[in-house]
């Protein structure tokens, strides 16, 4: 798992690095999430693409972009979404798929085993706000109600086949409490 924690690590900088060019406001990012995410993606790609996703996803030819990879992914979000710890942090991985789409079964088996995510069939042709709808609901209960509208009204398609979803919550607590009658409304000002 070093060579796959190694490859997550120089991915989130360099996503870091990207989405702050140019960029005065903060930026706050899940790079596990986006990463895992992309690597259900690289279990479906082949030839030019995969070799780009691994890229990408800073998988060198050591960490491959093999099943070791996906190994290391499941090992990963086990150890992430333990509950013997004194916080709360839980990934959810969903794929929504039209239902008239042959996915391979292999994908589908892959998804469920590396990446806890099942393929849940949604009728995208006919129905597309009612999968919309569906996918948002599915989101806010994996966020404790925090994302209710992740997909925009008129952003599912006709012609959407698959639709992966990556929800992550976190509830931590502080080592020092900030006493709430010490606390009060103020303006926040940064300094240059």
């Amino acid at each position: 798992m070093d060579a796959l924690s190694e490859a997550n690590g120089t991915f989130a900088l360099t996503l870091l690095k990207k989405l702050g060019e140019g960029n005065s406001k903060n930026v706050l990012i899940a790079p596990l999430s986006i990463s895992s995410a992309l690597a259900m993606v690289l279990l479906g790609a082949r030839g030019n693409t995969a070799a780009q996703m691994c890229q990408t996803l800073s998988l060198n030819k050591s960490s491959g972009g093999g099943e070791d990879v996906h190994q290391g992914f499941q090992n990963l979000l086990c150890e992430v979404n333990r509950t013997d710890t004194r916080y709360l942090l839980r990934t959810a991985n969903r794929l929504f798929g039209e239902k008239t789409y042959n996915f391979l079964s292999s994908f589908k088996d892959s998804c469920r085993i590396f990446y806890q995510a099942e393929m849940e069939e949604l009728d995208f042709l006919s129905a597309t706000e009612e999968s919309r709808k569906h996918i948002n609901t599915w989101v806010a209960e994996k966020t404790e109600g925090k994302i209710r509208d992740l997909l925009s009204a008129n952003s599912v398609y006709p012609m959407t086949c698959l639709v992966l979803v990556n929800a992550i919550y976190f509830k931590g607590n502080w080592d020092k409490q900030f006493y709430k009658v010490h606390t009060k409304e103020r303006p926040f000002q940064v300094s240059k």
